[in-house]
């Protein structure tokens, strides 16, 4: 048993992401190459978002990262399946090819498309969102990250995150993220399975 002093803290979700980021880091450290890519899936709530934040902030490498939220890549409450596969065509596939990626954001106000973004094949890449990790995407990937979390918990965080912006979509961006368990299972294809309270 250890004598050095727990880093243990008394927020159980602080407490899980710092574990996650631990985790993550020690497999982005094992691909030994200057730009690795990290995918991060999960249902909405779960956690996702914080964790691709906090592991860019204590990255393991010197240099900057770059950090895509699909959230800015879905095309409407309707759009996780298209959103993804943007993701892939546009981000991923230069990354994986050297080239460079384009992507743009989607303006949710107006309904299309906005100002365009560059991601440099040199550097490490997150991407984080749910719907991410599909067997297409994960052959892009060095590592693969699935956030669990608890129905109740999940649905507390999105709800108190996006509230009543997200409330009347809840339902139907569930059942998007049930096709997407059924059709990919992430969890299965995922290198690590990272479990937030």
């Amino acid at each position: 048993m250890s004598s050095a002093p727990s880093r243990s803290s008394a927020d159980p979700l602080d407490d899980a992401l710092a574990q996650a980021v631990r985790a993550i880091s020690s497999r982005v450290e094992a691909v030994g190459a200057s730009n690795p890519v990290v995918l991060i899936d999960g249902r909405s709530g779960a956690g996702k978002s914080s964790l691709a934040r906090r592991l860019v902030a204590e990255w393991p490498g010197r240099g900057r990262v770059q950090l895509v939220a699909l959230d800015d890549l879905y095309p409407g409450w309707g759009g996780l399946a298209e959103g993804a596969e943007y993701a892939r065509e546009s981000i991923l596939l230069p990354h994986a090819k050297g080239g460079v990626g384009i992507w743009q954001r989607w303006d949710w106000e107006a309904g299309e498309r906005a100002e365009a973004h560059a991601v440099d094949p040199s550097l490490p890449l997150v991407v984080e969102g749910s719907g991410v990790l599909t067997p297409a995407a994960a052959k892009l990937a060095d590592v693969g990250v699935w956030v669990d979390a608890p129905d109740g918990s999940r649905k507390d965080r999105a709800l108190r995150r996006d509230g009543d912006t997200y409330r009347p979509h809840w339902e139907r961006w569930a059942a998007q993220e049930d096709a997407h368990l059924a059709e990919h299972e992430p969890q299965a294809l995922a290198s690590l399975v990272v479990f937030v309270p």
